[in-house]
Protein backbone atom coordinates (compact mmCIF):
# COMPACT_ATOMS: atom_id res chain seq x y z
CA UNK A 1 0.00 0.00 0.00
CA UNK A 2 0.94 3.49 -0.72
CA UNK A 3 -0.08 6.64 0.98
CA UNK A 4 0.53 10.40 0.27
CA UNK A 5 0.59 12.75 3.03
CA UNK A 6 0.60 16.43 2.13
CA UNK A 7 1.06 18.86 5.66
CA UNK A 8 -0.39 22.30 6.38
CA UNK A 9 -2.23 23.25 3.35
CA UNK A 10 -2.12 27.27 3.19
CA UNK A 11 -4.62 29.25 1.52
CA UNK A 12 -5.21 29.26 -2.26
CA UNK A 13 -1.49 29.20 -3.02
CA UNK A 14 -1.57 25.50 -1.30
CA UNK A 15 -4.76 24.86 -3.14
CA UNK A 16 -3.69 25.78 -6.38
CA UNK A 17 -0.39 23.50 -6.50
CA UNK A 18 -3.30 20.65 -4.99
CA UNK A 19 -4.66 20.75 -7.87
CA UNK A 20 -1.95 21.29 -10.69
CA UNK A 21 -0.02 18.22 -9.52
CA UNK A 22 -1.54 15.52 -7.15
CA UNK A 23 -3.78 14.00 -9.81
CA UNK A 24 -0.78 13.58 -11.71
CA UNK A 25 1.58 12.25 -8.90
CA UNK A 26 -1.45 9.96 -7.47
CA UNK A 27 -1.19 8.52 -11.03
CA UNK A 28 2.18 8.35 -11.32
CA UNK A 29 3.19 6.93 -8.18
CA UNK A 30 0.11 4.69 -8.01
CA UNK A 31 -1.09 6.01 -4.58
CA UNK A 32 -4.05 3.85 -2.72
CA UNK A 33 -4.76 6.68 -0.41
CA UNK A 34 -3.92 10.64 -0.20
CA UNK A 35 -4.40 12.32 3.42
CA UNK A 36 -3.71 15.87 3.85
CA UNK A 37 -3.43 18.77 6.32
CA UNK A 38 -6.50 21.23 6.05
CA UNK A 39 -6.11 23.56 9.24
CA UNK A 40 -5.39 26.62 7.09
CA UNK A 41 -6.70 25.81 3.88
CA UNK A 42 -9.27 28.47 3.90
CA UNK A 43 -7.00 31.98 3.97
CA UNK A 44 -4.73 30.52 6.58
CA UNK A 45 -7.54 29.60 9.24
CA UNK A 46 -9.62 26.53 8.99
CA UNK A 47 -11.21 25.27 5.82
CA UNK A 48 -14.82 26.05 4.45
CA UNK A 49 -17.27 23.22 2.63
CA UNK A 50 -16.70 24.61 -0.72
CA UNK A 51 -12.76 24.43 -0.25
CA UNK A 52 -13.11 21.47 0.90
CA UNK A 53 -14.66 19.90 -1.93
CA UNK A 54 -12.56 21.30 -3.97
CA UNK A 55 -9.57 19.58 -2.36
CA UNK A 56 -11.31 16.26 -2.61
CA UNK A 57 -12.38 16.19 -6.03
CA UNK A 58 -8.59 16.71 -6.41
CA UNK A 59 -7.61 13.84 -5.36
CA UNK A 60 -7.45 13.92 -1.64
CA UNK A 61 -9.31 10.66 0.39
CA UNK A 62 -9.03 12.10 4.11
CA UNK A 63 -8.28 15.06 5.71
CA UNK A 64 -6.68 16.17 9.38
CA UNK A 65 -7.19 19.10 11.17
CA UNK A 66 -5.62 20.83 14.36
CA UNK A 67 -5.80 24.07 16.12
CA UNK A 68 -7.31 26.07 13.61
CA UNK A 69 -10.14 22.97 13.17
CA UNK A 70 -13.11 25.50 14.05
CA UNK A 71 -11.87 28.74 12.68
CA UNK A 72 -14.35 28.26 9.92
CA UNK A 73 -17.48 27.55 11.89
CA UNK A 74 -19.97 26.75 8.67
CA UNK A 75 -18.17 23.46 8.62
CA UNK A 76 -18.49 22.38 12.06
CA UNK A 77 -21.76 20.65 11.20
CA UNK A 78 -20.22 18.90 8.03
CA UNK A 79 -17.30 17.30 10.26
CA UNK A 80 -19.13 14.03 10.97
CA UNK A 81 -20.49 14.42 7.57
CA UNK A 82 -17.32 14.87 5.53
CA UNK A 83 -14.20 12.88 5.71
CA UNK A 84 -12.83 14.99 7.88
CA UNK A 85 -10.69 14.37 11.09
CA UNK A 86 -10.00 16.66 14.15
CA UNK A 87 -7.64 15.79 16.82
CA UNK A 88 -8.47 12.89 18.51
CA UNK A 89 -7.68 14.16 22.20
CA UNK A 90 -10.34 17.07 22.44
CA UNK A 91 -12.51 16.70 25.73
CA UNK A 92 -15.09 14.15 25.00
CA UNK A 93 -18.56 15.92 23.35
CA UNK A 94 -16.46 18.04 20.79
CA UNK A 95 -18.25 17.35 17.13
CA UNK A 96 -16.63 15.46 14.65
CA UNK A 97 -13.84 12.54 14.90
CA UNK A 98 -10.44 11.81 15.37
CA UNK A 99 -10.04 8.76 13.77
CA UNK A 100 -11.03 6.69 10.26
CA UNK A 101 -10.41 3.42 8.94
CA UNK A 102 -10.38 3.64 5.46
CA UNK A 103 -11.87 0.34 3.54
CA UNK A 104 -10.47 -2.11 6.43
CA UNK A 105 -6.98 -1.14 5.22
CA UNK A 106 -5.68 2.15 6.50
CA UNK A 107 -6.26 3.81 10.01
CA UNK A 108 -5.69 7.38 9.93
CA UNK A 109 -5.31 8.99 13.51
CA UNK A 110 -5.05 12.98 14.37
CA UNK A 111 -3.40 14.04 17.36
CA UNK A 112 -2.41 17.21 18.80
CA UNK A 113 0.67 18.20 21.26
CA UNK A 114 0.17 20.35 24.45
CA UNK A 115 3.30 22.48 24.10
CA UNK A 116 1.47 25.96 22.27
CA UNK A 117 -1.65 24.70 21.76
CA UNK A 118 -5.03 25.05 23.14
CA UNK A 119 -6.35 22.60 25.87
CA UNK A 120 -6.64 19.38 24.80
CA UNK A 121 -6.20 15.84 26.62
CA UNK A 122 -3.07 14.32 27.12
CA UNK A 123 -1.78 13.23 23.33
CA UNK A 124 0.10 10.75 24.42
CA UNK A 125 -2.36 8.93 26.56
CA UNK A 126 -4.80 9.36 23.87
CA UNK A 127 -1.99 7.83 21.17
CA UNK A 128 -1.95 5.08 23.16
CA UNK A 129 -5.41 4.43 23.90
CA UNK A 130 -6.76 4.37 20.23
CA UNK A 131 -3.84 2.22 18.90
CA UNK A 132 -4.30 -0.15 21.62
CA UNK A 133 -8.23 -0.06 20.05
CA UNK A 134 -6.92 -0.23 16.49
CA UNK A 135 -4.45 -3.37 16.84
CA UNK A 136 -7.61 -5.50 18.96
CA UNK A 137 -9.50 -4.89 15.85
CA UNK A 138 -7.01 -5.98 13.49
CA UNK A 139 -6.06 -2.93 11.82
CA UNK A 140 -2.41 -3.58 10.37
CA UNK A 141 -1.63 -0.14 8.92
CA UNK A 142 -2.36 3.03 11.13
CA UNK A 143 -0.92 6.42 10.27
CA UNK A 144 -0.74 9.00 12.37
CA UNK A 145 -1.01 12.95 11.95
CA UNK A 146 0.40 14.65 15.14
CA UNK A 147 -0.01 18.22 14.71
CA UNK A 148 2.22 19.61 17.50
CA UNK A 149 4.47 23.15 18.12
CA UNK A 150 7.61 20.89 19.90
CA UNK A 151 10.03 18.36 17.82
CA UNK A 152 10.41 17.00 21.06
CA UNK A 153 7.02 15.86 21.65
CA UNK A 154 7.13 14.30 18.17
CA UNK A 155 9.99 12.62 18.50
CA UNK A 156 8.74 11.53 21.80
CA UNK A 157 5.58 10.23 20.70
CA UNK A 158 7.46 8.44 17.79
CA UNK A 159 9.87 6.76 19.92
CA UNK A 160 6.83 5.66 22.40
CA UNK A 161 4.84 4.19 19.26
CA UNK A 162 7.45 2.81 16.33
CA UNK A 163 6.73 -0.93 16.93
CA UNK A 164 3.11 -0.56 16.88
CA UNK A 165 2.13 1.66 14.47
CA UNK A 166 3.19 2.24 10.79
CA UNK A 167 4.12 6.07 10.07
CA UNK A 168 3.55 9.56 12.42
CA UNK A 169 3.99 12.30 10.25
CA UNK A 170 4.42 15.88 12.27
CA UNK A 171 2.48 19.09 10.95
CA UNK A 172 1.85 22.25 12.73
CA UNK A 173 4.74 24.36 11.95
CA UNK A 174 4.82 24.33 8.38
CA UNK A 175 8.95 23.89 7.98
CA UNK A 176 9.59 20.92 6.41
CA UNK A 177 12.24 18.84 8.13
CA UNK A 178 15.37 16.74 7.09
CA UNK A 179 14.43 13.74 9.37
CA UNK A 180 12.53 11.59 6.95
CA UNK A 181 13.48 7.86 8.67
CA UNK A 182 11.88 4.31 9.16
CA UNK A 183 13.25 2.53 12.39
CA UNK A 184 11.77 -0.39 13.50
CA UNK A 185 9.24 -0.25 10.28
CA UNK A 186 7.59 3.12 10.77
CA UNK A 187 8.30 5.95 9.09
CA UNK A 188 8.56 9.27 10.71
CA UNK A 189 9.42 12.96 10.12
CA UNK A 190 8.95 15.63 12.54
CA UNK A 191 7.64 18.12 10.13
CA UNK A 192 6.23 17.47 6.14
CA UNK A 193 6.10 21.24 6.00
CA UNK A 194 3.62 23.18 4.46
CA UNK A 195 2.15 23.58 0.84
CA UNK A 196 1.62 26.99 -0.54
CA UNK A 197 3.64 29.93 -0.15
CA UNK A 198 7.26 29.43 0.12
CA UNK A 199 9.01 33.47 0.03
CA UNK A 200 7.02 34.72 3.05
CA UNK A 201 6.67 33.57 6.68
CA UNK A 202 4.86 30.31 7.07
CA UNK A 203 2.64 30.99 4.03
CA UNK A 204 1.69 34.28 5.45
CA UNK A 205 2.26 37.74 4.25
CA UNK A 206 5.50 39.00 5.88
CA UNK A 207 4.84 42.49 7.09
CA UNK A 208 2.66 41.42 10.03
CA UNK A 209 4.70 39.18 11.29
CA UNK A 210 7.68 41.38 11.10
CA UNK A 211 5.89 43.76 12.86
CA UNK A 212 4.70 41.41 15.85
CA UNK A 213 8.52 40.56 15.95
CA UNK A 214 9.98 44.15 16.61
CA UNK A 215 6.83 45.75 18.69
CA UNK A 216 4.73 43.08 20.33
CA UNK A 217 1.57 44.38 18.82
CA UNK A 218 -1.02 41.37 17.28
CA UNK A 219 -2.10 41.56 13.69
CA UNK A 220 -4.05 39.89 11.29
CA UNK A 221 -1.92 37.41 9.22
CA UNK A 222 -2.69 37.13 5.53
CA UNK A 223 -2.00 34.84 2.95
CA UNK A 224 -0.94 36.54 -0.62
CA UNK A 225 -2.65 36.92 -3.26
CA UNK A 226 0.66 35.90 -5.62
CA UNK A 227 3.78 34.27 -3.92
CA UNK A 228 6.01 31.31 -5.39
CA UNK A 229 4.09 28.27 -4.31
CA UNK A 230 5.24 25.15 -3.27
CA UNK A 231 4.03 21.55 -2.88
CA UNK A 232 5.55 19.03 0.10
CA UNK A 233 4.47 15.48 0.57
CA UNK A 234 5.36 12.41 1.53
CA UNK A 235 4.74 8.93 0.13
CA UNK A 236 5.04 6.01 2.79
CA UNK A 237 5.08 2.66 1.51
CA UNK A 238 3.60 0.18 3.94
CA UNK A 239 3.58 -3.88 3.88
CA UNK A 240 1.56 -5.54 6.91
CA UNK A 241 1.53 -3.12 9.10
CA UNK A 242 4.84 -1.56 8.47
CA UNK A 243 6.78 1.20 6.56
CA UNK A 244 9.05 -0.73 3.97
CA UNK A 245 10.16 3.13 2.31
CA UNK A 246 9.18 6.41 2.18
CA UNK A 247 10.29 9.54 -0.06
CA UNK A 248 9.64 13.07 0.17
CA UNK A 249 8.14 14.92 -2.70
CA UNK A 250 8.10 18.60 -3.62
CA UNK A 251 7.47 20.64 -6.39
CA UNK A 252 7.95 24.59 -6.91
CA UNK A 253 5.45 26.80 -8.99
CA UNK A 254 5.44 25.42 -12.66
CA UNK A 255 8.80 23.37 -12.30
CA UNK A 256 7.12 20.10 -11.87
CA UNK A 257 7.46 17.70 -9.09
CA UNK A 258 10.48 15.62 -7.75
CA UNK A 259 11.78 13.42 -5.47
CA UNK A 260 13.25 15.21 -3.01
CA UNK A 261 15.03 12.77 0.11
CA UNK A 262 14.74 9.35 0.64
CA UNK A 263 14.16 8.04 3.98
CA UNK A 264 16.98 6.54 5.86
CA UNK A 265 16.11 3.40 6.96
CA UNK A 266 17.73 2.30 10.43
CA UNK A 267 18.32 -1.27 11.00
Amino acid sequence: MKIGFIGDIVGRPGRKMIKRYLPHIKKELGLDYVIANYENASHGFGITPKNANELFNAGIDLMTGGNHTWDKKEIVPLLEELPLLRPINYPEGVPGRGYKILDEKLAVVNIMGHYGMPMVDNPFIAANKIVDVLRSEGVENIFIDFHAEATSEKRALFIMLKERVSAIAGTHTHVGTDDLTIVDGCGYVSDVGLTGCRDNVIGMKADVPIKRFLTGLPGHFDVPDKCKAILQMIIFELEAGRCVDAVKIKAYDDEGWQIALRARVEP
